[in-house]
């Protein structure tokens, strides 16, 4: 079955703002909670907790602004391939899933926590994520073309050594949080109008870790991260697009206390080139040539993206034809083969002439041979209907 659109899915624009998607998603999850299921028929149960599943993926790739901006541009092949491009898989989480990445979601709208009244949740001490680092590295045309390799040193939080991370000092032990004995999280029951409806908030006193440390570490402050910088080889692909962002996993900061560090995001930005002009995997360069070489033809050096090149204009050419070079444009990043180089022709008219010039010019006013033909009209007229359509 063909995935909707996942701002259709929503019910919001692509111009959404994230709080616009929030609260989009806070409604459509509560229209088809298990919770406002009971009285349904189980056809009905099973429509409304795919719908359920469908507006979580939705949710959890345009909630995201890196997952957004590949869906943007790529849809769903960009997701993974199935979809789901955070880690469900397109259709493949489950409830517990759901309500162990968007409990927040439920929590602040009507208390949900879990399914079936909110009785099952998962038990599972958070895990700690340290934050992603974004860079911008800037690409001409021709490092689109061929790819490029570059070497930046990335200041970053990394595990401090001398407690491997955990910030406790070598040899200390940790206490068992009394704020939530032990679990990480806390809740709270509060009345809704479904009823007393269970919330879980990550424990504000050991950070959802579930342990607090006796003795710190010296080195870290018992933050169990240090200051660091390290020189990172990043590797841009062929293809390539201003805006693209690419993601380096685990070369972000490294989290308190141990766990698992973050990700590099590498942002494209490309820059403008001073005579190519690009539309996707194409490339488009303006040629100007004078007067003569319009009327007997000649050769001409034009530049491409991998340097210059001769290209003959033949005898009476006119203003608006495209010349193609096949193979000179950029590759897709899908491997789907190369754009090419489209060079349209424009003829220089001189704004000066000294007497001479005007004289020789004059002779040929009245001369057939330079004025168009009707023919000739209604063809420029076609080529520019269909530039503009």
């Amino acid at each position: 079955m063909e995935k909707r659109d996942y701002y259709e899915v929503l019910g919001v624009a692509k111009t959404a703002t994230a709080d616009e998607i929030k609260k989009a998603y806070r409604k459509t999850a509560l229209k088809y909670h298990p919770d406002r299921q009971s009285e349904k028929t189980d056809a009905e149960k099973k429509e409304a907790e795919e719908k359920f599943k469908e507006a979580a993926e939705a949710y959890d790739v345009l909630s995201n602004p890196d997952k957004r901006a590949r869906y943007d541009q790529f849809g769903h092949a960009g997701m993974g391939g199935n979809g789901g491009f955070g880690g469900f898989g397109g259709g493949g989480m489950s409830m517990e899933d759901i309500f162990s990445q968007f409990g927040d979601i439920f929590g602040g709208f009507g208390g949900f926590s879990g399914f079936g009244g909110g009785g099952r949740r998962s038990s599972r001490r958070r895990q700690n994520v340290g934050d992603d680092l974004r860079i911008t590295v800037h690409v001409t045309l021709k490092d689109v073309a061929h790819g490029l390799t570059k070497k930046i040193k990335i200041p970053r939080y990394v595990a401090c050594t001398s407690c491997k991370g955990t910030g406790a000092e070598n040899g200390t032990e940790f206490t068992t949080c009394t704020a939530c004995n032990g679990s990480g999280t806390q809740t709270r029951t509060q009345q809704t109008i479904f009823g007393m409806m269970q919330s879980e908030t990550v424990c504000p006193n050991c950070h959802g870790e579930g342990r607090i440390i006796k003795n710190k570490c010296k080195d870290c402050g018992g933050e169990g991260i240090v200051k660091s910088e390290e020189v990172v080889t990043i590797n841009i692909p062929a293809g390539v697009s201003h805006g693209n962002i690419l993601r380096m996993q685990g070369k972000g900061n490294a989290p308190r206390h141990g766990g698992i560090s973050g990700d590099l995001l590498i942002v494209i930005a490309e820059d403008k080139d001073p005579e190519l002009i690009r539309d996707e995997n194409n490339i488009y360069y303006n040629l100007m040539i004078d007067f003569p070489t319009a009327v007997f033809g000649g050769k001409v050096d034009v530049p491409t993206i991998d340097g210059m090149v001769r290209v003959t204009i033949e005898p009476g050419t006119q203003p608006g034809k495209v010349l193609r070079l096949k193979g000179k444009g950029l590759p897709s990043p899908n491997y789907y083969g190369t754009g090419d180089e489209y060079i349209n022709i424009s003829i220089y008219v001189p704004e000066k002439l000294n007497k001479e010039e005007r004289e020789a010019i004059e002779k040929l006013r009245n001369s057939e041979n330079i004025k168009p033909t009707e023919e000739q009209r209604k063809s420029i007229f076609e080529r520019m209907r269909d530039f503009f359509q």
